[in-house]
């Protein structure tokens, strides 16, 4: 029996195009009432529907129909049913952030990339850094500083010189932007157990903004991160490009 499939596209003709042709073959069911849910885009459009569906426990398969798509699988329209039933299942668990602002208010969001920490004026940044509530950097100076998930670790974390992560590894990456002291510091690679803690010093002189993934908080004076311990999410690639290769490949790309 064919899985219940919703359609979700992003708003390029290209992606509503496919999106109108997938319905008329397969059909429209509400994402709620859906067994997969497929996804046309890039990976901006993919984080977006991560984000809007997380809590229905539906997996999710992408197709590349946008200008990145590193958690995209190729798009094919002909042979998709075979594809999903074929497909490797991927999960990821993306990160908690806590972020307290200036004025008092707390926001939490999640990140299936990363949490990233910058400078909002000319001046540089000055943060603190705790581990499980212990300090590790009495002063990092830098334009800011990104946890990223090993999903996440070829994205905004590869561009800032951290790390690629094995999707298994159970670890974080932490990652210093533009660091100006500790001049030899270039990040650390985390368990995933760990709770990372940033103060913002001097916050009014110096302020810092906190994004989790594209939900960004301004002014914050202090920033909690941990790995979710019950969120998780699946992913679904196509046995030859699973994402786990993928991660594998970016490594030696030049």
């Amino acid at each position: 029996m064919s899985p219940r499939i919703a359609f979700a596209a992003s708003r390029t003709e290209e992606a509503q195009s496919a999106l109108i042709a997938l319905r008329a073959a397969h059909g429209e069911i509400k994402p709620a009432d859906a067994e997969v849910i497929v996804a046309l885009g890039g990976d901006g459009f993919m984080l977006q529907t991560l984000h809007r569906y997380r809590d229905l426990g539906v997996p999710v398969y992408g197709m590349k129909l946008g200008s990145v798509g590193f958690l995209m699988n190729q798009f094919r329209s002909d042979d998709l049913l075979a594809r999903i039933e074929q497909a490797r299942p991927t999960q990821l668990r993306p990160l908690e952030m806590t972020a307290v602002s200036e004025s008092g208010a707390t926001v939490e969001a999640i990140a299936f990339n990363e949490v990233s920490l910058l400078r909002q004026t000319k001046q540089a940044a000055h943060i603190r850094v705790s581990l499980n509530g212990v300090v590790k950097l009495d002063e990092l100076i830098c334009d800011g500083v990104l946890v990223s998930t090993p999903a996440g670790s070829t994205a905004y974390n590869l561009s800032a010189h951290g790390p690629i992560l094995p999707l298994d590894s159970r670890v974080l990456a932490m990652t210093p932007i533009s660091p100006f002291r500790p001049r030899r510091w270039r990040g650390a690679v985390l368990p995933a157990s760990v709770e990372v803690r940033f103060e913002i010093l001097d916050h009014y002189k110096r302020p810092v903004s906190a994004t989790a993934d594209a939900n960004e908080v301004r002014d914050v004076v202090e920033v909690t991160v941990r790995e979710s311990p019950t969120r998780t999410i699946t992913l679904l690639f196509d046995p030859e490009h699973n994402l786990e290769q993928r991660i594998l490949d970016e490594q030696f790309a030049c």
